[in-house]
């Protein structure tokens, strides 16, 4: 019978045990071939081969590299009967090797393909938006009873599979799609999360009909926030059902370089933060060993006890270890209440609106980009060399047609010359301060009380050295004079001895004194030193201050650590996971050592967890053997033309399996067709089809110019 979803009138359907704690969700054990996946085995690292399946050597050679990087299963495509019986040779030529990893059969379309493959795979991956569905983006009412003759019809496809499975010992992957959910599904629920779950849902029913539960579950998409609302719906609704299955973990199509670990950072991070997934896989249009260190490096603070075989970008190694890493939790927000309305779809959290030199902060506003300079002007020695620095900067951003230009500027004022540093500064940068803010960071009191004149927003933390009856006397006064100057006050909370969760009930007590003290401009921020201590800490305060009725802007800071490749994945995690709940509206990374990188890498998050667009964005599929040309190359050919359109969304697809439904979101669509061919979409919408691959980019741009989207690059 057609299932309703419960969530759609119960949002609050608790997807953890805990909001303020983690716990990892308690999952059966699924054995991949030799590898146990969920129950208190490691994250599991996976990776997919590019080559052609029917290319049995060159498809060995890369599961071999996939393995010495530290892969522990790898996933080969199926998509014709030639490349599943492929899988038995290739099966041999490993274990000829000594290398027993584990094969998963990547199946699209066609159930033939899946029983073969089933003869040599240890896993079956199916997508139930494409199996024995079917998507031809018709809109159709189904009745219940219409619907339910189409559950049959796809039982009777499906039950073979599962019964073959069963019979063999091997495990099966029900992977939802958000760019394949069937046509049937599409029309009762919408391209949405919901819709996801319940196509994984209906097969997986079938499965247990059968007795089989050799089961794990995907809810891809290419979008973090619809991924994350998807697992989240999942584990919720499966709670529902009694179901105990593992996750696997994935942002399909993430693209390349910084901005596709980015967003598989967002994506699959936030989820881990949870307590959601046991096994992951980094989509990126590279080679695919460049995967596997990355998915080490998002997993590594969920599994502390399992090193990183491999640097972010360096050369591969092997997992050291086996066996359970339980994780350290911090203590709970005993009693508080959730802090969101609805779990399960974007909504960002009420603030005030703050007036910052010439910015708003809070409320509707984009998320703002604060960023230290501090360094730079101990560097340049005076204000002027700053300015001019930070003119480069306006500048080069100008050119690029990327809006990723400093707005609000930290400064540590410690000493006179570095107020006066700030004042000469201000003073050369003359008519572009208009387009800058400045933060004052004080530690003297008089520094402070003379400094407020030159900042618009200040924070104030007296001496340790002197009494806490002389330090509280001090910060009153800079209370009181920061309320006279109209200068907004930054509150902050750091880590504390008494709990991990302290600083959050510090901050709630912090703003209820500033509030007596008639300060009304206040923005609050988190500077804690893990992704899980941020996490927790904004989390709790969200629902504090929702509780209190406080409405004060937040302002969320990763400090960052000596190795900048690692200090971009965790923050990511910390920055994605709280800008897709609604959390933060403002953001900070890093000590100003890398000041310019830093404020690049922060626009980068805010783009990929869908909060400010400031550039071109790109969806391109990881490759794989269906693939029709050279991903890796043609997409650093459309970015080299198309990098200057601020706000334009482009795919790029190596084939059409999944690429109309993840390009819905997207502007414009340049997609694998035929061989040589490519296929032009303007969102999902198929406009231009066969174009000979050698005029297809001149094509794309006439189409975006045809829309009206295309300006020449500066």
């Amino acid at each position: 019978m057609a299932t309703e979803l419960t969530t759609q009138t119960n949002p609050l359907l608790p997807f953890v045990s805990d909001l303020f704690q983690l716990k990892r969700r308690k999952t059966r054990v699924v054995m991949v071939g030799n590898v146990g996946v969920g129950g208190n085995h490691p994250i599991r690292v996976q990776s997919m081969t590019t080559t052609k399946t029917t290319d049995v050597e060159a498809t060995v050679a890369q599961s071999v590299t996939l393995v010495k990087w530290g892969c522990e299963i790898v996933r080969i495509t199926a998509p014709t009967l030639a490349d599943a019986r492929a899988l038995g040779e290739i099966k041999k030529k490993l274990l000829a090797q000594g290398i027993t990893v584990p094969l998963v059969a990547d199946i699209h379309f066609n159930p033939e393909c899946a029983m073969e493959a089933a003869n040599h795979a240890e896993k079956i991956r199916v997508n139930p938006g494409n199996y024995a569905d079917s998507k031809m983006f018709k809109t159709k009412e189904y009745s219940d009873s219409e619907y339910d003759a189409e559950l049959e019809r796809i039982e009777e496809r499906f039950t073979p599979l599962v019964l073959k499975c069963k019979e063999l010992g091997r495990s099966m992957r029900l992977g939802s799609n958000h760019g394949s959910l069937s046509d049937r599904i599409m029309n009762r629920f919408g391209d949405s999360p919901e819709g996801m779950v319940e196509s994984a849902l209906e097969f997986a029913r079938i499965c247990e009909k059968n007795d089989y539960r050799e089961l794990i579950f995907s809810m891809k998409s290419s979008n973090p926030k619809v991924m994350i609302a998807a697992y989240r719906l999942l584990a919720a609704r499966m709670q529902e059902e009694g179901m105990d299955y593992p996750f696997h973990l994935g942002v399909t199509e993430a693209g390349y370089g910084e901005d596709g670990r980015i967003k598989s950072a967002i994506g699959i991070g936030s989820l881990l933060n949870d307590g959601i997934g046991d096994t992951i896989r980094v989509s990126l249009t590279e080679d695919p060993e460049y995967e596997v260190p990355v998915a080490f490096e998002i997993a590594k603070p969920y599994q502390p006890n399992v090193p990183n075989p491999s640097p972010v970008w360096g050369e591969g190694g092997r997992r050291p270890d086996e066996g359970p890493h339980p994780v350290p939790s911090p203590q709970k927000g005993e009693g508080v209440k959730p802090h969101v309305e609805n779990f399960y779809h974007y909504a960002r959290r009420p603030s005030a609106n703050l007036q910052i030199g010439p910015f708003k902060l809070g409320g509707e506003n984009v998320v703002r980009v604060f960023n230290d300079f501090t360094p730079w002007l101990k560097e340049e020695k005076d204000g002027k060399s700053m300015a001019l620095k930070l003119l480069a900067l306006l500048e080069e951003a100008l050119h690029s047609g990327k809006d990723m230009v400093p707005e609000i500027l930290e400064w540590t004022i410690s000493s006179t010359s570095d107020l006066d540093s700030l004042t000469a500064c201000r003073r050369a940068l003359g008519a572009e301060t208009s387009r800058l803010a400045f933060f004052g960071r004080f530690n003297e009191i008089g520094l402070a009380l003379k400094g407020l004149s030159q900042v618009h927003i200040a924070f104030f933390e007296a001496p340790r050295t002197l009494s806490d009856a002389d330090r509280f006397e001090q910060f009153k006064q800079f209370l009181s004079a920061a309320k006279a100057a109209h200068v907004t006050v930054m509150l902050e909370s750091g880590p504390c001895h008494r709990g991990i969760l302290e600083p959050a009930f510090n901050l709630t007590r912090g703003v209820d004194f500033a509030r007596k003290q008639g300060i009304s401009d206040l923005l609050v921020s988190f500077k804690l030193p893990t992704v899980q201590q941020l996490i927790a800490n904004a989390r709790l305060a969200t629902a504090l201050f929702r509780e209190k009725g406080i409405d004060a802007p937040f302002h969320l800071r990763f400090p960052g650590n000596a190795n900048f490749d690692e200090e971009r994945i965790q923050a990511s995690v910390a920055f994605g996971s709280l800008l897709c709940d609604g959390i933060g509206d403002s953001v900070q990374c890093g000590q100003g050592v890398n000041a310019d990188k830093d404020l690049e890498f922060i626009y980068n998050v805010l783009q990929g967890a869908g909060v400010r667009i400031t550039k071109t964005e790109y969806v391109s599929c990881p490759s794989c053997g269906r693939t029709l040309f050279d991903l890796q190359t043609v997409t650093e050919r459309i970015k080299s033309k198309t990098g200057h359109l601020k706000g334009v969304k482009i795919a790029i697809m190596g084939c059409i399996v999944n690429g109309p439904g993840e390009m819905a979101d997207a502007d414009f669509g340049y997609v694998g067709g035929a061989p040589g061919k490519i296929n032009l979409y303007v969102g999902k919408n198929c406009v231009e089809k066969g174009i000979d691959f050698d005029q297809s980019d001149d094509r794309l741009i006439q189409l975006i110019k045809t829309h009206g989207k295309w300006v020449d690059p500066r």
